[in-house]
């Protein structure tokens, strides 16, 4: 086994002696089969010359001519048969090798072509395709396949690279911010101590949010979790108590928020990890308090389950979104209205980070605009397998205990 990273342009292989190529094993292999088929043919035709030739010589009667008929022995008959044999087996063969070295390059031309795609893209280049003209057979799905394989691989890349460049914009901002402090703070001997390591605190609690928020994007790309059951209704009621007192200093109202006995929302079981599917929901509904009108905005929050998949879906009031800036909001650091610059703003990971969440348990993230302004976020997560009676008993005495 041989390893070297990309740098050195050599990924993981396997160190293969030389061998013979596909198309010359595919050349010798059409060839070998027709020399047997005209084997068994010209087999078959001397077992039928043989019912009708005798092993010795038989004299006639006398013909009108005065002459005796003799009829042809097997001797004489292997004589004349034997070589024009061979002389056909030597044509088949010849035959066989260049027509299955033709026959083999012709279709082995689009593994060619795949070849030479998956070079271009060992080396960097992932904006090829391959594009392999003709109707549908197993090549051409095979090249399809590479040609999904590599858009999903460059999208991939250019997000990556879209996510390290603000990542690193948005790490380097609270830092030179805390730098700036430092220097005002020296040039400044009178300035009151105090202010300044308040504004250093706030700088650096920020960029411990970010970080967390970073890290927790990362283990959720992972998919290093167990999955359990887990209801996203008693996930709702846990991220609302938690929210409510954001919800309160921004006097935004969240239906069934101060009576959790009275939330509407139907049990929910699905199939992760609970303190995944938790950061989602507070994600979720923290966006949805955030970024809602100034003052006496609403949110929406219900689940509901069906027989393959349970639903979670958050509406909130606020501006009206554009079409553009909807298909971007899942993007890490981006924000669905730039002015928000509080200590509640949040660092722009968390639709990034529900996203990753949603994707790596197998279920689907929507977001539509609201026509009266405002935005809809539903998420369809498979449901969970049937719970044993125990653990649905055991379920249901955590929500009353919840509840109460």
């Amino acid at each position: 086994m041989t390893s070297r990273g990309a740098a050195g342009g050599k990924v993981q292989g396997m160190d293969r002696q030389p061998g013979l190529s596909v198309r010359l094993k595919l050349t010798l292999s059409y060839a070998g089969f027709l020399m047997v088929a005209g084997t068994l043919l010209l087999a078959a035709v001397w077992l039928f010359l043989l019912r009708y030739v005798p092993d010795r010589a038989t004299l006639t009667s006398e013909d009108a001519s005065g002459l005796k008929g003799v009829f042809p022995i097997r001797s004489h008959l292997l004589n004349e048969f034997a070589p024009r044999a061979a002389v056909v087996m030597v044509i088949l063969l010849v035959f066989g090798l260049v027509g299955g070295w033709l026959l083999a390059g012709r279709m082995l031309a689009p593994l060619t072509r795949i070849t030479d795609a998956t070079r271009l893209a060992t080396h960097g280049s992932l904006a090829h395709r391959i594009r392999l003209p003709g109707r549908k057979d197993e090549l051409r799905e095979l090249a399809d396949a590479f040609d999904g394989m590599l858009a999903r691989l460059e999208a991939h890349v250019a997000e990556q690279q879209r996510f390290a460049a603000n990542a690193s914009h948005e790490l380097r901002t609270p830092l030179a911010t805390a730098q700036a402090v430092l220097d005002v703070a020296r040039s400044d001997p009178s300035r009151d101590p105090a202010e300044v390591y308040a504004r250093l605190h706030a700088i650096n609690a920020r960029a411990i949010d970010l970080t967390e928020a970073l890290l927790l994007l990362s283990r959720a790309e992972q998919r290093s979790f167990t999955r359990e059951p887990v209801d996203l209704s008693l996930l709702v009621e846990e991220a609302e108590e938690t929210l409510l007192p954001l919800a309160e200093k921004r006097g935004v109202t969240v239906e069934d928020f101060e009576d959790f006995e009275d939330f509407e929302g139907e049990p929910a079981t699905a199939h992760g990890s609970p303190a995944l599917l938790l950061q989602m929901t507070t994600n979720l509904l923290h966006n949805a308090i955030v970024h809602n009108l100034p003052a006496g905005g609403t949110v929406h929050v219900s689940t509901a389950a069906g027989p393959e998949h349970v639903e979670l879906t958050v509406e909130n009031t606020g501006e009206r979104l554009s079409p553009e800036l909807l298909a971007t909001l899942t993007e890490p650091f981006r924000r669905g209205t730039e002015r928000l610059h509080d200590d509640h703003a949040g660092v722009g990971l968390g639709l990034a980070i529900v996203k990753a969440i949603v994707r790596v348990h197998d279920g689907t993230l929507t977001l539509a605009p609201r026509p009266a302004g405002g935005l809809r976020i539903s998420v369809r997560l498979p449901v969970a397998p049937a719970p044993h009676p125990y653990d649905r008993a055991h379920t249901e005495q955590f929500r009353t205990a919840t509840s109460e």
